[in-house]
């Protein structure tokens, strides 16, 4: 992308999606770390995208007191250092703009930007003071504008959310604070600290009760809550404030070194801790699933509801795993084309092919989809693949007959010219016939690449020129009467042992199939099993990064002072543990439960045998 773009529109106080920016995103296959700035308005956000992109000029910097950024712009860029990530940047309107005079729209601004990203930077200007705190208040309100779990999105309580705060922080991204133009010295109580201590000396709770110190604790235990990753970086003035006006148009040697070193640091943090955007069940996000979010967020924001966490995912599975299951189609019928060329094939051919294909296509849908819990949309594709095989088995014994049945033809046509130049109806007459048809058979059978049906056309061939074989041995004044009988009854085992040759043909093609059946079965249970536990291991990871977060943080409460807070954490932390523990839907609940269901779902579908039975391919 070689320019921002817009994503979301904030047209009269409503927010809207941007196709053109929706459909680069459904273009966009790789996983995706997503980054996004918030905060006051001209504050200098855009500014710091633009040196993440790696670009002097990109987003929108402006040097009136107008906000030049309104509702959310992206700019997707090769990431520097992960490969095959494409890093998202999102520059957001600036929050408190005069000329907007809607606080409610900040809010959901602000909302979907914590909803998208990896990290969230939030931009402010001077000191971490408590006017610069109460800036953040949209935090305090995010509980009553993000819910995790469908089972309370049409609740208002935030207690309906089981484990409390602790669910938000496994969704939540990690919070970077920036303090543009800072001019004080980095000490408290005479003691030089870092940035990281500056934040967290400005986000410690009073003690006590009261209005004020409720209020004034409010928006700290949200961040603190919400946010447990943090992280600070405190710019100085970059430039004298005659040419802060000119700042997106100056050279980078023009800046103020320290500046520089500062905004250098800031950059390498981001590229280095920013994690790929995940969504609820630790599901990596490419760009077509953002894609998704972004389009389920603001029509729901737009229809007066509070977006879901849950909701979204589940949404988004829906049509990704459809989509899965289309682009596995593809793949397979792709990687059949090959053989399918080749016309007619023997079994072990085709067997090969169609194996070889279907693990291919199973591999690309389990790329591409998640949160299949029952194996639905798996099912699906194995039905497909039936199906598709199933036709292809039966076009090629179309090919296999019509190969066989036309060089029958062409073989015993100077037999069928020496019948009527009447060669075979004097004395002697039969044995020469024999001995021409016995060739023509070994003839037949000496040709390669017949097919399936060799066999099987072979009988028929047969069969239907057992009577013109018998009229000649009739015929033949040569022979006795006992001799035609030997003849005949010789003529009747050839047939019969033709019709076994033929009946077994058929018997180890259906073997196969069936055993294809079998081994593709094997092949996608495994496949799936091995996605799953690997989605485990996410949620675990998870879920061990939010529990440390907020143990930590209880220690810190205790630290301080705040027993009874910290009390009520550690009330949070265990009825945390109880409803989302991993290990207890681990490996043992994996094979005992979940494989068995899946496996009656593909055993429940329709074979490749059982398409072709429909057929009548096996009823010939």
């Amino acid at each position: 992308m070689d320019s921002p773009m817009c994503l979301v529109e904030n047209a009269d106080g409503e927010l809207h999606v941007v196709p053109g920016a929706i459909k680069y995103l459904m273009g966009l296959n790789q996983k995706v770390v997503v980054v996004s700035v918030v905060g006051l308005y001209r504050t200098g956000k855009s500014y710091l995208m633009n040196k993440l992109a790696g670009k002097r000029k990109g987003f929108a910097l402006g040097a009136t007191i107008q906000s030049k950024t309104k509702g959310i712009w992206m700019w997707c860029v090769p990431h520097p250092e992960k490969r095959d990530h494409t890093l998202v940047l999102l520059d957001t309107e600036g929050l408190g703009d005069v000329e907007k005079g809607d606080s409610k729209n900040d809010a959901w601004i602000f909302s979907l930007a914590i909803l998208l990203s990896s990290t969230l930077v939030y931009n402010s200007r001077g000191t971490i003071d408590n006017q610069a705190v109460e800036n953040l208040q949209y935090v305090s309100e995010l509980t009553e504008r993000i819910k995790v779990n469908s089972s309370s999105a049409a609740s208002s309580s935030h207690d309906d959310e089981e484990g409390g705060d602790a669910q938000f922080v496994q969704f939540f991204p990690n919070f970077v604070w920036a303090i543009r133009d800072f001019t004080l010295l980095l000490e408290i109580d005479g003691r030089n600290v870092t940035e990281d201590e500056y934040l967290e000396h400005s986000l410690e709770l009073r003690k006590g009760g009261g209005k004020k110190n409720l209020m004034y604790n409010l928006p700290r235990e949200c961040i603190r809550n919400y946010f447990p990753s943090r992280k600070c970086f405190v710019f100085p003035t970059p430039t004298t404030p005659a040419n802060m006006p000119h700042l997106d148009s100056m050279d980078e040697a023009g800046l103020c070194g320290s500046f520089r070193k500062v905004a250098d640091t800031f950059c390498c943090f981001i590229f280095q801790e920013s994690r790929t955007k995940t969504v609820k069940g630790g599901h990596n996000v490419t760009g077509r699933m953002l894609g998704h979010l972004v389009n389920t967020y603001v029509e729901t924001i737009a229809k007066g509801s509070v977006p879901c966490l849950e909701n979204a995912v589940l949404a988004m599975a829906q049509i990704e795993n459809q989509a899965a299951v289309d682009e596995g189609q593809v793949v397979y019928q792709r990687g059949m084309e090959e053989v399918k060329a080749l016309f007619p094939v023997d079994m072990g051919q085709i067997s090969a092919h169609h194996l070889r294909s279907d693990h291919q296509a199973t591999q690309a849908f389990m790329k591409r989809s998640f949160k299949d819990e029952n194996g639905d949309f798996l099912k699906a594709l194995a039905v497909a693949i039936a199906k598709h095989y199933a036709d292809l088995l039966i076009q090629n014994e179309d090919a296999s007959e019509k190969k066989c049945a036309a060089l029958l033809e062409k073989l015993s046509a100077p037999m069928a010219q020496k019948i009527k130049e009447g060669i075979y109806t004097t004395p002697g007459g039969y044995e020469l016939y024999c001995n021409h048809h016995d060739n023509m058979v070994a003839q037949y059978r000496a040709e390669p690449d017949k097919g399936v049906g060799a066999e099987e056309i072979l009988e028929q061939f047969l069969r239907e020129k057992s009577l013109e074989k018998n009229s000649i041995l009739q015929a033949d004044k040569k022979l006795t009467e006992n001799e035609k009988r030997i003849y005949e009854e010789k003529e009747r085992s050839a047939v019969l042992e033709q019709e076994k040759k033929a009946a077994e043909e058929k018997r180890l093609e259906m073997e196969r199939t069936m055993e294809d059946d079998r081994r593709s079965k094997d092949e996608k249970l495994k496949q799936m099993e091995e996605k799953m536990k690997e989605e485990m291991k996410q949620q675990e990871r998870d879920f061990h990064r939010a529990l440390e977060c907020k143990v930590q943080e209880q220690k810190d409460l205790l630290e301080k002072g705040h027993k009874e807070k910290a009390d009520l954490m550690r009330q949070e932390i265990e009825e945390f543990k109880k409803s989302n523990t991993p290990g207890k839907e681990g490996g043992g609940f994996l094979e005992s439960t979940v494989m068995p269901v899946l496996r009656f779902g593909l055993d429940a579908a329709n074979t490749v045998f059982q398409y072709k039975l429909m057929r009548g391919a096996f009823m010939k």
